[in-house]
């Protein structure tokens, strides 16, 4: 009985000593391909065709740097203009096994998931249209643009829309001491239009804009 046995065992050990030479050989190959080489690749090209995108789109203000064209700010003071709202969400520092609201947190990107039947989402634009019209001074019954009132799907987005922008102005121009329209000229130059005059909307780039107000008119910088 223990030679049928053996003779079975022979074929099966050579069968998996020919298959797993190959199955090693293969899985260094695109370890070393996928994890080494072509992430090398990419990063050396993007380098090389877009050397400021590919080192984080920084802003720098006296040697400093002081954010990323990519990711927005938190702005609360009525002397800057204010980006959309951020669903992000960050550790309690008096208890990390919970979690509460960190607006812009980009190590925790992501969107609130509330659809448009949400009770919740109801309540809370109900509760920033309110306060948006208030800090703005507008009128009870004022339409307020959508992206003032909702998050967007990253919490990160750097940009607001030119209609938002444009119903914060007068807020910001009263607050600084500065006319209206010295508030749009720079208004105007950190507005983006259309990727390839087609794609999105024209958009205001936030914390360029209140960088270039802070030096056209020195006020105590926001806590950020």
């Amino acid at each position: 009985m223990s030679t049928p046995h053996f003779m079975v065992l022979v074929p099966a050990a050579s069968t998996l000593k020919s298959l797993l030479r190959p199955a090693l050989v293969s899985a260094a190959f695109f370890m070393l391909l996928t994890g080494i080489a072509y992430p090398l690749a990419t990063a050396m090209l993007g380098t090389a065709l877009f050397p400021e995108q590919a080192k984080g789109s920084l802003i720098q203000r006296d040697g400093h740097v002081v954010g990323s064209r990519q990711i927005g700010q938190y702005f609360s003071q009525p002397q800057y203009f204010h980006g959309r709202p951020s669903a992000t969400l960050g550790a309690d520092p008096a208890d990390p096994s919970r979690s509460l609201a960190q607006p812009y947190n980009a190590a925790a990107s992501g969107a609130s998931n509330q659809g448009v039947l949400s009770q919740s989402l109801l309540e809370a634009v109900a509760e920033r249209s309110k306060a948006y019209r208030v800090m703005n001074g507008l009128a009870d019954d004022a339409k307020v643009p959508v992206d003032a009132v909702t998050a967007s799907a990253s919490g990160l987005d750097p940009h607001i829309s030119i209609a938002n922008a444009r119903l914060q102005a007068a807020r910001v121009a009263r607050v600084r001491g500065m006319s209206l329209a010295q508030v749009q000229v720079l208004l105007d130059r950190y507005t983006s239009g259309r990727q390839l005059g087609v794609l999105g909307e024209p958009r205001v780039q936030v914390l360029e804009l209140n960088l270039a107000l802070d030096m056209a008119k020195a006020v105590q910088p926001a806590v950020r």
